[in-house]
């Protein structure tokens, strides 16, 4: 147990989370065990005792998260309600409080799987592991990410930011732009790939590589690859940087039931690899990707409020399509949506989700496509910032 909570610890840190020495874990072994001691854990476990779960975390986020999130939490206000496509399906809304308060963190803690209090932290669990409380605040960190940034712009047009506002972004753009410039690395295996222990080194190195750039936490990417009338897939809810064991070859002609545990996402990845001739997906949640695909200025639009799932315009951010589209197979569901926006074209942005890339022969095209389009959808954020929130620059 004790190496599992410095695994979580570790990821926290390292996908820029947390700062070191920071996170608070805990997890039910035959006893209560912490990642390390704090006068916290006494408070924590009174926590704990009043909830069915096996593992807490309790920690205050690195900046720009930590001052992103605080932005939002006045004393009036007891939920936040984020409208990026995990938070929708994922974490509904975020209690939220002023102080740390053991009856208020159990009662939210029982409806949700997180609260974040002021000045200190956000708080998660998990019910079977130590990995779904990393999941949840991971999420939490994003989606109040991706709100800020929606928010501000919505307020740079409205002429209403305020000096506290500016001072978050500023800084928020600073240590983002930063990290960004840093991403200078690329798959090494070269396609076309001729069997399957080539394809699942290749998928494992470049899911990796995903995360490592931070285009996507590593819960809710995914990646495929087809090879002769085999796809190649993640898994639903595997950890991309933890791919290996974790793909499932699904035949295309439906002979095999692995596409029971493939990813939600399998058949709108089928239909892309059916419908082109290219053979790598990539699926990534790149922070200013999804920001800019939640940015419209229709006020009259009938399907206001429905925009993930049924927007009725041909939305593009410079050549890149935004689809709307649910996960899975439904009336609104990717499969039939994403596929055209893909075709000839190096990607598709799915309203409030994330970015689907692709590659004509292995990872490498896709994954430069997933980080080049980012780059673009940064880019494209700041300068309707500085033309006072122009949405038709």
């Amino acid at each position: 147990m004790k190496q599992l909570l410095t695994k979580y610890n570790d990821k926290l840190v390292s996908q820029g989370l947390c700062d070191t020495g920071v996170p608070l874990i805990c997890g039910l072994d035959d006893k209560l065990i912490w990642n390390r001691n704090s006068p916290l854990c006494g408070v924590l476990e009174e926590v704990i005792a009043d909830l069915t779960i096996n593992s807490l975390l309790f920690a205050k986020s690195a900046e720009p998260y930590f001052s992103i999130i605080n932005y939002f939490i006045k004393d009036n206000i007891a939920t936040i309600y984020p409208q990026d496509c995990e938070t929708r399906t994922f974490l509904h809304d975020i209690p939220v409080t002023s102080e740390l308060a053991v009856p208020t963190i159990i009662e939210a803690l029982k409806r949700r799987k997180s609260i974040v209090i002021k000045d200190q932290g956000i708080v998660t669990f998990g019910i079977v592991s130590v990995e779904q409380a990393f999941i949840v605040y991971s999420s939490v960190c994003f989606a109040f990410f991706v709100k800020f940034f929606t928010d501000y712009l919505e307020d740079v047009r409205q002429n209403k930011v305020s000096r506290r506002q500016e001072e978050i972004f500023r800084g928020a753009v600073k240590i983002y732009e930063y990290f960004l410039g840093k991403v200078n690395f690329v798959p090494s295996f070269s396609g076309p790939f001729h069997d399957k222990e080539e394809v699942i080194k290749a998928m494992v190195e470049a899911a990796k590589f995903t995360v490592d750039s931070r285009m996507v936490d590593s819960f809710f990417g995914n990646i495929s690859y087809r090879l002769g009338d085999t796809i190649y897939i993640s898994q639903t809810a595997s950890s991309l940087d933890e791919l290996a064991g974790c793909i499932d070859p699904c035949p295309i002609d439906g002979s095999s039931c692995a596409g029971v545990t493939a990813s939600s996402e399998y058949v709108a990845h089928r239909d892309i690899l059916l419908d082109t001739d290219v053979k790598a997906i990539l699926h990534g949640h790149p922070k200013f990707s999804v920001i800019m695909s939640m940015v419209c200025d229709d006020r009259e639009c009938g399907a206001r409020g429905d925009c993930h799932i049924k927007c009725p315009k041909k939305r593009f951010i410079s050549d890149i399509a935004v689809v709307s589209g649910e996960v899975g197979t439904g009336f609104y569901g990717l499969c039939k949506t994403l596929p055209p926006a893909v075709k000839d074209k190096r990607g598709a942005i799915v309203y409030g989700h994330g970015l689907f890339t692709v590659g004509q022969s292995d990872f490498k095209d896709a994954f430069r496509n997933l980080v080049d389009i980012e780059r673009m959808c940064f880019k494209i954020y700041l300068d309707r910032v500085k033309n006072g929130g122009n949405y038709d620059t």
